[in-house]
């Protein structure tokens, strides 16, 4: 027999998709067939499989010793170091956090998620440190995993918001979904941008060459994207934007104000290739000047009460600053 406390950070979730996590090989069908004939017991109880676990609760696996490896499985590499491969151990730069979710300063080159097994990201790390700091258990990691709710590419620098519970994860994920949140973002782009605008665009993703193209009419395969932008400063041929994030679809910042006339900086897929490279023999800059600057919570919020009104801001990256003050740019106070 084996037992199995619920943990704060694995509450809310169904039993069954609970013991699915933990006995991943396991068919649903013998999951449920276990729980019927109360060789799995919720509370010393029997259960159907949709109770929702609370902090605490009791599950108990009343199964022999083999048939539990047998159905957990080989552990994911995340069990048993997630960063144990990396050259270098980096520090999450933390910007506010509580018990429940995270809100990190990821770094220009650091993936957000991993895309090919062998990588590491944001993800790692935070689980990794989660570890360290005792939030976390590695046997814990069979039934939940802490996890980013926004993604930025590799070369943007920035927020990112992460759930460090169950509760944190689908509460903050649901707040980027209905957009009660304002999301800004700092970037440089080409050429002199005078007004505010809020602009419209229908976007088409190619996933072969993960790139994507703004059209200003819809059709079947398009998704319509909504940006506003709000110019800072000014310097030289260049302008500092402020931009909110209405829609917020893959390289969209980049590719809709690409579309405008007015590229960032330092963008090699969306980018003027020609402004780039004169750029780059003037700055040491080998990324796109775009920074997830601020995320800014509504007024009254009913799942997170400690964020009502806040604003979590994340400062701009040493290259960044510098490619600034060399152009005479600052940002208003």
């Amino acid at each position: 027999m084996r037992q199995l406390t619920v943990k704060e950070y694995e509450s809310g979730q169904r039993l069954d998709r609970y013991l699915g996590r933990y006995l991943k090989e396991a068919s649903k069908g013998f999951l449920y067939k276990m729980l019927r004939k109360k060789n799995i017991t919720l509370n010393g109880k029997k259960a159907d499989g949709t109770e929702r676990l609370e902090t605490g609760d009791c599950v108990r696996l009343f199964l022999s010793e083999e048939t539990l490896e047998k159905f957990m499985g080989k552990p994911e590499p995340e069990v048993e170091a997630p960063v144990k491969k990396t050259p270098e151990k980096k520090e999450l730069a933390v910007l506010y956090e509580t018990t429940d979710v995270v809100f990190i300063n990821k770094p220009v080159g650091m993936l957000s998620q991993k895309a090919k097994k062998e990588d590491v990201s944001v993800c790692e790390y935070l689980v990794e440190r989660m570890v360290n700091n005792g939030e976390l258990t590695r046997e814990g990691l069979r039934t939940f995993r802490p996890g980013v709710c926004n993604r930025l590419d590799r070369n943007t620098s920035g927020v990112i918001a992460a759930g460090k519970s169950l509760r944190g994860l689908q509460g903050l994920s649901a707040m980027f979904r209905d957009r009660s949140m304002d999301k800004y973002y700092l970037c440089l782009v080409h050429g002199r941008v005078k007004q505010d605008a809020r602009i419209r665009g229908y976007l088409v993703k190619d996933e072969l060459t993960n790139t994507v193209k703004v059209y200003s009419s819809s059709s079947d395969r398009t998704s319509m994207i909504e940006t506003e932008y709000h110019p800072l400063a000014w310097g030289e041929n260049f302008t500092l934007l402020e931009v909110k994030l209405i829609t917020g679809k893959t390289h969209q910042i980049r590719a809709h104000l690409a579309s405008q006339g007015h590229p960032i900086l330092g963008d090699s897929k969306y980018g003027n290739e020609k402004v780039n490279r004169e750029f780059r023999e003037r700055f040491p800059l080998r990324c796109q000047l775009l920074h997830s600057w601020k995320l800014v919570f509504p007024k009254e919020l009913k799942t997170f009460p400690e964020l009502e009104g806040k604003t979590i801001t994340a400062p701009l990256p040493p290259a960044f600053s510098r490619c600034l003050q060399i152009l005479g740019i600052s940002l208003p106070s």
